[in-house]
């Protein structure tokens, strides 16, 4: 018999904290517990979560170096954690899963408070700012990769690596072949570089296109995700180079266009990597330089070393540069399909599964009734139904 408990996820309001988020949460919601999200107002726009975790809003204190940000953000930092209490006392979570960035932070002192089980998830290479300040409290760490910086060897009994959940339609591209390229067929490269430093990738790529080879450059087609502001400036370049191209702002069918590629460029945010391992295709990433700690250099470390990508820094990303980086992994005969073997091997499928199960690990005795539920008032945070999205700001 399924034993339903209550957890709740906190996540900043990026992709790369809430897409390993939503996909844990649907995982448990398969498994028949209750969920809730904590996030911010940026957050609570990003698509992808299920509809039947309620969204709550908390402040998001930030502390920068400058002293002005120190009074502010201590104080959202206190109200968000009185807010996430209140949000306990009526949920009563089994435990509470920080995924890193500033809302989650008053979400686990709250937790602390309350002396609840917690585990935090660590996407990147780089142990990120609010889980380093959190990691000597919790009771358990998530990694996505065997090595992470700035994780303090005396927290290693309490560590488990159990990879980055990707969505349930990129893992299923673990099941199907690679796509397979002829001699004389269509090379398919899909370019995203995320909703930050997209621009870098405008400006090269259909210049680095146009310097392949003709008969490799005949053959290209070519779908890139580009900032709104850059979109026409792109699409002058791939007609002036007569490259067919399709362009976007956003790519809600992400996971059937990889599914299709021969080719990804990009960066090498956490959830990039983690996509492009768990379906196993070839990439040349260009790290995001001002990413907290330079975590995209680390990220990438592990699928390069295999085999399965090219990195090349954004100073070196050149067109003359990345035309030849494609030449060597496009032109040489089975090159691509080791490569796309090679970051197949890097991926780790079960992280969700993983995750899940650790979580269920920790906590208090279960919950066998449904959600406690309380009058609200324009003052309180809780009582948010499991089967209703609300967001309370």
């Amino acid at each position: 018999m399924t034993i339903s408990r209550h957890y709740v996820l906190a996540a900043g309001g990026t992709g790369g904290h809430l897409i390993p988020a939503f996909a844990l949460g649907q995982e448990l919601l398969n498994r028949g517990h209750h969920v809730a999200l904590i996030t911010d107002a940026r957050g609570a726009k990003i698509p992808g979560c299920p509809e039947q975790i309620a969204t709550h809003i908390l402040p998001a204190g930030r502390l920068t170096k400058s002293p002005r940000s120190w009074l502010p953000g201590i104080r959202a930092i206190a109200e968000g954690r009185t807010m996430a209490r209140r949000l306990y006392a009526s949920f009563e979570p089994t435990a509470v899963v920080g995924f890193g960035g500033y809302p989650a932070f008053p979400a686990l002192l709250g937790a602390f408070a309350e002396k609840i089980p917690t585990i935090i998830h660590e996407q990147n290479a780089v142990l990120g700012r609010v889980n380093r300040f959190t990691a000597r409290q919790v009771n358990a760490i998530a990694t996505a990769y065997p090595d992470v910086l700035r994780l303090s060897p005396r927290y290693a009994s309490k560590v488990h690596l159990v990879g980055n959940p990707v969505r349930e339609e990129v893992l299923a591209l673990r099941d199907e072949p690679y796509p397979p390229l002829l001699a004389d067929g269509i090379f398919r490269v899909l370019v995203t570089g995320g909703s930050q430093g997209a621009t870098i990738l405008s400006d090269i790529v259909p210049d680095g296109l146009a310097r392949l080879p003709l008969n490799l450059r005949r053959r290209l087609q070519v779908t890139q995700q580009c900032r709104e502001e850059d979109i026409e400036t792109v699409r002058q370049a791939y007609a002036a180079h007569d490259i067919p191209a399709e362009l976007a702002t956003y790519l809600p069918d992400l996971p059937e266009r990889l599914g299709w590629a021969h080719m990804v460029i990009g960066r090498a945010g956490a959830s990039t990597v983690s996509e492009l391992t768990c379906a196993g295709r070839p990439a040349i990433l260009v790290p995001l330089p001002s990413a907290t700690d330079n975590h995209q250099s680390y990220n990438v470390k592990e699928m390069v070393a295999a085999g399965g990508a090219r990195a090349i820094a954004q100073p070196a990303f050149t067109a003359v540069e990345l035309a030849k980086q494609i030449q060597k992994i496009a032109l040489e005969p089975g090159a691509l399909e080791n490569a796309a073997k090679a970051a197949k091997s890097c991926g780790r499928p079960n992280a969700v599964s993983d995750l899940a199960d650790l979580v269920e690990s920790f906590g208090r005795a279960p919950i066998m009734h449904g959600l406690t539920t309380k009058p609200e008032t324009s003052a309180s945070f809780g009582a948010a139904p499991a089967l209703a999205r609300k967001s309370i700001s």
